[in-house]
């Protein structure tokens, strides 16, 4: 397995891994990334000042992926993004380094790195909570993932 930047190429391949782990996690619905508008272009989306994203290839396939971007009215704060992996990577600590990668960027850009994400995603909580991530009680401003019912912070 290995991580590099999203390709134009990879857009579609992105977009089933989403939705495969959102279907997974009965998340595949309006509030959540399910419904996002950009969800099968993000190698456009990711190109702009302060965004990067990432995949993890494994015998070429996309088995995870994840993004860094800024969020408006928070200058200095930007959101993990989009962090999701099939089950065949899971466990295999290949989220630890796409996570590093990210943070790294995020780094020379914002000061704080915010998430949002389920309740019932209840590994990758405890991957964020272990990462150095601390729960916030409310979400820091309203977006299209009014689903999202856990919200995290970390200081870069």
């Amino acid at each position: 397995m290995f991580i590099r930047e999203i390709e134009e190429k990879d857009n579609q391949e992105v977009e089933s891994l989403i939705r495969s782990c959102l279907i997974e996690f009965e998340a595949n619905k309006t509030g959540t990334a399910w419904a996002d508008p950009n969800l099968g272009d993000f190698y456009h989306l990711y190109q702009r000042e302060g965004s990067r994203y990432w995949v993890v290839e494994d015998n070429s396939t996309i088995v995870a992926g994840c993004g860094i971007g800024p969020i408006d009215g928070f200058p200095h704060i930007c959101e993990l993004q989009k962090m999701y992996a099939l089950k065949e990577a899971r466990g295999t600590g290949i989220s630890y380094d796409l996570l590093r990668i990210s943070l790294d960027f995020a780094k020379y850009h914002y000061e704080q790195c915010y998430l949002e994400t389920l309740s019932n995603m209840v590994a990758a909580n405890k991957f964020y909570i272990k990462s150095g991530f601390i729960p916030l009680e409310a979400p820091l401003n309203a977006t299209e993932h009014f689903a999202c019912d856990a919200w995290y912070i970390k200081t870069l």
